[in-house]
């Protein structure tokens, strides 16, 4: 028995204990047939409670469990409440339109209550796991390692990195083998019939195979491009023998210390088929680059769930594998046929295939697999695609709430992350529904005001807190709404097609390291620019409906208002749409490593790093600078490879009255090359540090205000195109903003 199920079985008992205490205390308070004012001062005293407790549980570490779980149940109780008033109050409706609006509208509220309940239970006692090592481990007991880098597209530059990182992880050599997995190169692709086709592929693969050499790794590739990653890792587990097995994206950089810390794991307990560790991603994805320009200070999409979900997740023994950053072990894979490939999410379906059959997961959570985010929109929409797609794949065909062998808490577990993927469904009911009711009269909503404040306001109160509780630390006021308004148009279509052909849809890789070379519009602008104008009519609808129906004045001020709350969000994702151009092609990240600049002229700084990048650095002088060579070498300190390195570097820029310099780094040996990789991308301590430092709760009115606030600037700029648009199709001017479409 390891430690979550150790840690469940203690705390499986008192949850249900007080689970049941408190759902017999609430039964008469909340599910009683009340009137609105003695409803309103129930949930008054309910939330006072719920504020309380989640306080408490923040800052309480003896009695945490205890006051979350009174939290978690009290909300659910709210949630309850008002899903049983709802539908038994307020479904009425005169006509067939009003039928069908109404009864969409409440399938889309049980939906969010029904995810709201799974995720509460799921992240409800996230389980941290105490760091392993192998260093008092006799290494000639160490299991192989065979360390898999699957590739499609991706430049060699992109991957000789990884691989140098590889190559660099702290495991006896006679038991680590670096394998590069080439789909680009198979001989399906090299024989293809387009003779363009066919001579990029054997490019490829002689540029593959050239650098495999160069490095001192095995190549490998297959007939055929059959099953996609799966099956691309398959072949190459067919032709491999290594006990363990590590999989890396081609862009995901190892730390030294990642087999260190999750080889531990696999020795600790035979029954460990998957230790799964986060994505750290070492660039901003497309909204926090062109939305919130807060990558260093503000919790990122993964944080959400590699910091919390994944933590909740492993409590109930379901954490799942993720692709990437990962160790499996063979014996186990051999017993499913490899990766499972019938979903287009072979990774979270390989491991349900083996939890099913008994097999345990764990999750390290510390960075140590630093990755990069789709740079573009459109790549973001694609890969979101990708894991919709699949989950809902996984939903259909593999039947996770029924299947054998999961016990119910791993059921739970997956039905939650499946089920989140379903939000477009619900997200889109929550967009256009005002304008049932505001453009063509339809009754959506059937309540008074003072009932809205008396039974929908605190369920979503009462919500907000647990999701504070749960999430406060990775996940800021908004920022969940924002990004399922941009994907919810675009994933709708997707899921559309998978639920009427389960297996139609392929696996298609995310584009990384793209260029931006210019500041555009995104092609995929257009769609919002239609929901903004629906929203806009919708609006003054309502101003007219309140002019001229005025006996109707609370229910349209309610639609109003949630119409109004949907039209501020949707002007404040146009920046996410306007891509903004990107100089550099590593993002730099915080650093404070102490530096030494030895200069041409034998001159000696000393400094410190302000940031760092695989391309280069800012660094701080100490003390008043003169004059600066054009060449130098930076000297620090190293904690991936425990010594002093020495990297060459070119000065860009030196501000005397900072004293900064900014430089670019120069490797010219191999080992200069080794040396840079280890600095700047091989410290997990670096990563942990730069999580922490963005990891920080704020208070709602602070999120709200900062989601609004930096989303509407850029409003302007996309009047602009569309009157440079107009203004083109008329002969008169060009677009001030440069538009790809």
């Amino acid at each position: 028995m390891d430690e979550s199920q150790a840690t469940r079985a203690q705390y499986t008992s008192l949850y249900l204990s007080v689970l049941i205490l408190a759902s017999l205390c609430l039964g008469f308070l909340l599910l009683a047939p009340v009137d609105a004012l003695a409803q309103l001062i129930a949930s008054f005293i309910v939330l006072i409670v719920i504020s309380l407790c989640t306080k408490e549980a923040r800052h309480t570490q003896r009695y945490q469990f205890y006051f979350r779980t009174i939290a978690l149940v009290l909300a659910i109780a709210l949630t309850a409440r008002y899903l049983l008033w709802r539908g038994i109050y307020t479904l009425s409706y005169a006509d067939v339109l009003s039928c069908i609006v109404v009864w969409l509208l409440f399938i889309a509220e049980i939906y969010a209550g029904v995810t709201s309940v799974l995720g509460a239970i799921v992240n409800a006692y996230p389980l941290t796991r105490p760091l392993q090592t192998l260093k008092e481990v006799d290494p000639a007991t160490l299991p192989s390692v065979d360390v898999m880098i699957p590739s499609y597209n991706e430049d060699a530059a992109i991957l000789e990195v990884t691989i140098r990182a590889a190559k660099m992880l702290e495991y006896p050599k006679d038991k680590l083998h670096i394998h590069l997995l080439d789909d680009g190169g198979t001989d399906e692709k090299i024989n293809a019939e387009n003779p363009v086709k066919s001579a990029a592929a054997k490019a490829r693969r002689h540029d593959m195979q050239a650098l495999c050499q160069r490095l001192g790794i095995h190549y490998h590739t297959r007939e055929k491009n059959e099953f996609a990653k799966a099956g691309n890792v398959n072949s190459a587990i067919q032709n491999t023998h290594g006990d363990l097995i590590a999989i890396l994206d081609a862009d995901h950089v190892p730390t030294t210390d990642f087999l260190d810390r999750t080889v531990p794991w696999m020795l600790k307990n035979k029954k460990v088929f998957l230790v799964q560790t986060p994505h750290f991603m070492a660039n901003p994805d497309p909204v926090e680059r062109n939305y919130f320009t807060a990558f260093s200070c503000m919790p990122s999409e993964n944080d959400m769930f590699y910091g919390t979900i994944q933590k909740g997740l492993d409590y109930w023994g379901s954490s799942f594998f993720c692709g990437s950053a990962a160790l499996l072990r063979r014996e186990h894979l051999d017993l499913v046929g490899g990766i499972s490939g019938e979903s287009i999410t072979e990774d979270a379906e390989t491991a349900l295939d083996l939890h099913k059959m008994g097999y345990e997961s764990v999750y390290v959570d510390r960075p140590m697999v630093s990755g990069l985010a789709p740079e573009t929109f459109d790549a973001f929409i694609q890969q979101r695609m990708r894991w919709a797609q699949g989950m809902t794949q996984i939903l259909l065909l593999k039947k996770p709430y029924k299947t054998q062998g999961l016990k119910w808490y791993q059921r739970v577990g997956y039905m939650s992350s499946i089920m989140f993927w379903l939000f477009p469904f619900a997200r889109v009911i929550f967009i256009l529904m005002p304008l049932a009711y505001l453009v063509f009269g339809l009754q959506v909503y059937q309540a008074s005001l003072l009932e809205v404040i008396a039974f929908t306001i605190p369920h979503v109160v009462g919500a907000y807190m647990v999701s504070t509780m749960l999430f406060g630390r990775t996940r800021w006021p908004l920022v969940s709404e924002l990004y399922e308004l941009l994907q919810c148009m675009f994933l709708l279509h997707a899921l559309v097609k998978v639920l009427i052909k389960p297996r139609a849809p392929s696996f298609v890789v995310t584009p990384k390291g793209e260029s931006l070379d210019k500041t555009y519009v995104s092609p995929l602008s257009s769609v919002f620019y239609w929901l903004l104008s629906l929203l806009v009519i919708a609006f003054f609808a309502g101003v007219y409906k309140l002019v001229t129906e005025p006996l109707l004045w609370e229910l349209t001020v309610v639609v109003m208002l949630w119409n109004g709350f949907n039209l501020l969000l949707l002007l404040s994702v146009l920046s996410v749409l306007l891509e903004r151009k990107q100089v550099r092609k590593q993002a730099r990240l915080p650093a404070t490593n102490s530096v030494v600049l030895h200069m041409e002229n034998e001159q000696g700084w000393v400094g410190h790093l302000m940031d760092l990048s695989l391309g280069g650095a800012m660094l701080r002088l100490k003390g008043e600078g003169t004059t600066v060579s054009e060449h130098a070498v930076l000297r620090s300190w190293s904690h991936a490879l425990n010594r002093y390195v020495n990297l060459p570097v070119i000065v860009l820029d030196f501000d005397k009255k900072q004293n900064t310099l900014r430089v670019r780094f120069v490797p010219e040996t191999e080992e200069q090359k080794n040396e840079l990789v280890a600095f700047t991308l091989c410290d997990s301590r670096r990563w942990l540090s730069f999580q922490r430092r963005r990891m920080r709760e704020v208070s709602y009115w602070f999120g709200a205000k900062h989601v609004l606030g930096v989303g509407l600037k850029p409003v302007y700029l996309h009047t602009l195109v569309l009157v440079g648009r107009l203004a083109r199709k008329s002969g008169l001017m060009a677009s001030p903003v440069k538009d790809k479409q």
